[in-house]
């Protein structure tokens, strides 16, 4: 298992946030009640994106704009254009030209839109606690890739799909979105301009990346630095020193952090209690458990455990 499959579990679509518009000029969209990470897939037609944090970046076809929110964006024909529509459910509601589908011209009318010269999905993410977060917090605020049919083939089927209304439709939807977020990702972070965090860089490292990779397949196991370099191949001193150089903390201490966010998800599960998500990540006793969570996190578990079920 690597790392960024587990991250990537807690970061999930949201079918009810999922959407596509068919626009023709002049048209310019404000996107206010936006989701904890939103992607924008650019089907036909140019569509500028201009995020919140500043960005202005012009959408062609087959290009992925990836947004971490919650952030105001708007999407456009003309970054010149002020948004004439702050697009919200109730507001929406006169567009909607079939299933997920909404239609906006220059007048603002629904009907006869379906063949508009722009076509957009918009995509919004949940998030399921601290294991999701680290990988938003390893991105920027918005980015943009470009995707060919070799690394992000389902644009189109996702922008067909998003019009069905079939049995097992939500189900569709949601695979495709995830499989789309993939791509997107990993055709960033090859990027030389993408600030890669240094634990996805280190999984590619021959020494660091098997250790890495134990941690997280077995959080809940005992592992000692000499068990760690045993999978590794090399010394306990070879392995604590080039981890720390490439992560930036020795492999124990990524151990317990990793271990804390596994824990912060397990903690919003309804059935769980602090006894049982201590042993699961590796802790014989609730006490000591809960001694690592508040040092790490900065709160008690049961404490996180309550906000998280709340939430």
């Amino acid at each position: 298992m690597d790392a960024l499959n587990d991250l990537l579990r807690g970061l999930r679509a949201q079918r009810a946030e999922v959407c596509r518009s068919v626009a023709s000029p002049p048209w310019a969209l404000a996107f206010t009640e936006t989701t904890p990470f939103t992607l924008v897939a650019a089907v036909r037609g140019d569509t500028w994106l201009l995020a919140e944090d500043g960005t202005q970046v012009l959408l062609r076809p087959g290009s992925l704009g990836l947004i971490r929110g919650p952030q105001r964006f708007v999407l456009a024909d003309d970054p010149s254009m002020p948004p004439q529509l702050e697009v919200t459910e109730s507001d929406c509601a006169e567009s909607l030209i079939g299933t997920r589908t909404y239609g906006f011209t220059g007048a603002w009318a629904g009907a006869g839109a379906a063949d508009g010269e722009a076509l957009v999905v918009v995509a919004g993410y949940s998030v399921d606690g601290g294991v999701a977060a680290r990988l938003l917090n390893a991105l920027p605020a918005t980015f943009v890739v470009t995707c060919d049919d070799e690394h992000c083939p389902t644009v189109d089927v996702l922008a067909a799909e998003v019009a069905k209304d079939q049995p097992g439709q939500d189900i569709v939807l949601e695979r495709l979105l995830d499989l789309l977020l993939v791509y997107a990702l990993r055709e960033w972070f090859d990027r030389p301009e993408a600030k890669t965090p240094a634990w996805y860089r280190a999984l590619g490292d021959e020494v660091v990346g098997p250790a890495l990779r134990a941690m997280h397949d077995e959080p809940q196991r005992a592992w000692t630095v000499a068990e760690l370099a045993a999978r590794a191949g090399v010394s306990r001193a070879a392995l604590a020193r080039r981890f720390t150089a490439l992560v930036g903390v020795p492999p124990l201490t990524y151990l317990t952090e990793w271990r804390m966010d596994v824990a912060a998800d397990l903690l919003s599960k309804p059935d769980a209690t602090v006894g049982s998500v201590a042993r699961a990540v590796g802790y014989a006793d609730g006490f000591a458990f809960s001694t690592a969570f508040k040092r790490v996190r900065g709160v008690r578990p049961s404490d996180h455990r309550v906000v998280a079920l709340q939430a």
